[in-house]
């Protein structure tokens, strides 16, 4: 089975929680503070692997989640990191977020890409040890790891597309050419999913080529396969136009070649002015020798035209050596070009903005902000410390001044994540 768009709900590894614990030990009068740190939580990244070809492997995995860091330990032992969670790919994958925006384009083997990053570990209290504060009893919680619903989308990617109706002869052609062994019949639609084969030239050259599934009128808009076909064409260097010159071609061959550039203009512009050769299939049927006459007059002069037989091998040689040609040179060219830059997952997870944000909704407060909502994560709310550390920190940053300007009052409730707190105004113990 071929499964070339898929969704997933990803999640990082919630970071350990640091320790709390003082040196006890015979003889040493001046133990003092000594838990560790806890470990970081595992992330999960994607990474492009050329052995897949599908989302097959993933079809029962729509939950993927990375381990957990383990919590800190007395005499300063820190805890262990969760393991990463490596997710292989087809290369070719696009990933988008809920709201389809790109996070990232898989396109180079073992590239690699964060999709959702493990939360950190809390830090112990041999950490919060000063001059002013000896014997300190609060340390951090970890952070929960990011969680978040992704869109993956395979655009197959292959140097030669081969492009036409159903039953031009694609598959057949695919399989003269290379190992590959498509399903082959008379009827339309055999095609379903693509299908990738290897080319070998006499020179000793190579090149993949891909039998994509039959296009029809009005595909531009998801008749037939539509966009799944549509999709995969826009990752060739090269596209090969098969056109059926039997007697009973349905449509004409001159329509036919006029149709299937009218259907790739109007999915992408850019598609019409991929590079692109055409070949006559069927060539061994009576009437096939009028009908490769009428395609060559509406076949452009600077677009190479060349009458093949898929079923006898005869002219397939020569095109062969043509398609070998062409993807050496444009091979070249793309070399030659920078790197498109790849958008990184991360800069999506960590937007820009003012340190918070306050809004009242009803008789609530809800604050919002990534920063105060992470310190509040790493704050352990039954140890007063930890309480009374955060609440300096919210006079710190200025949100106890917003609020005041708002018109809090003694006993509203103030919403920060998913926590809820009564407002009382008072002194904070530095």
């Amino acid at each position: 089975m071929f499964i070339d768009e898929i969704w997933l709900e990803v999640k990082g590894g919630r970071g350990g929680d640091g320790a709390v614990s003082f040196r006890r030990e015979k003889y040493v009068p001046r133990g003092g503070p000594d838990g560790g740190d806890g470990g970081a939580g595992g992330s999960v990244y994607l990474w492009a692997d050329p052995s897949r070809h599908s989302f097959l492997d993933l079809r029962y995995r729509r939950h993927l989640k990375a381990d957990k860091g383990m919590p800190g330990r007395g005499q300063n032992k820190n805890g262990r990191s969760g393991k990463d969670l490596l997710v292989p790919v087809p290369v070719g994958t696009l990933v988008k977020d809920e709201k389809g925006r790109p996070l990232a384009d898989l396109t180079k083997p073992g590239q690699r890409v964060c999709v959702a990053a493990g939360g950190r570990g809390g830090r112990g209290n041999a950490r919060f040890a000063s001059a002013r504060r000896q014997a300190p009893r609060l340390a951090e919680k970890g952070e929960p790891g990011e969680e978040r619903r992704i869109y993956l989308e395979l655009k197959l990617i292959a140097q030669v597309g081969l492009v036409g109706f159903p039953n031009a002869g694609k598959s057949s052609l695919l399989a003269r050419i290379s190992s590959a062994r498509p399903r082959v019949a008379s009827y339309p639609f055999t095609t379903v999913t693509p299908n990738l084969g290897v080319v070998e030239t006499e020179d000793g050259g190579s090149f993949v080529a891909a039998d994509l599934p039959g296009l029809i009128e009005g595909a531009h808009r998801g008749a037939g396969l539509g966009h799944r076909f549509l999709r995969h064409v826009e990752r060739n260097l090269l596209l090969l136009l098969v056109i059926d010159l039997s007697p009973e071609a349905d449509p004409q061959p001159e329509e036919a070649y006029r149709q299937l550039l009218k259907e790739l203009s109007l999915y992408s512009e850019k598609l019409i002015r991929y590079p692109r050769v055409v070949a006559g299939n069927k060539m061994d049927l009576p009437g096939a020798a009028e009908n490769f006459e009428s395609l060559r007059r509406v076949v452009e002069d600077n677009v190479a035209l060349f009458p093949i037989s898929a079923a006898t091998g005869s002219g397939v040689s020569r095109l062969t050596r043509h398609l070998a040609a062409e993807v050496a040179h444009l091979s070249a060219r793309e070399a030659a070009q920078p790197d498109a830059p790849v958008i990184k997952a991360e800069a999506g997870l960590k937007p820009a903005g003012p340190l918070f944000s306050v809004e009242k909704e009803g008789d609530v407060f809800v604050v919002r902000g990534k920063r105060i909502e992470a310190i509040l994560a790493r704050t352990d709310l039954n140890n007063e410390e930890s309480l009374w550390r955060f609440q300096a920190y919210c006079r710190r940053c200025g949100l106890e001044k917003k609020l005041e300007e708002m018109g809090i009052a003694d006993g509203d409730t103030v919403r920060i994540g998913k926590e809820e707190f009564n407002y009382y105004g008072q002194t904070v113990r530095e």
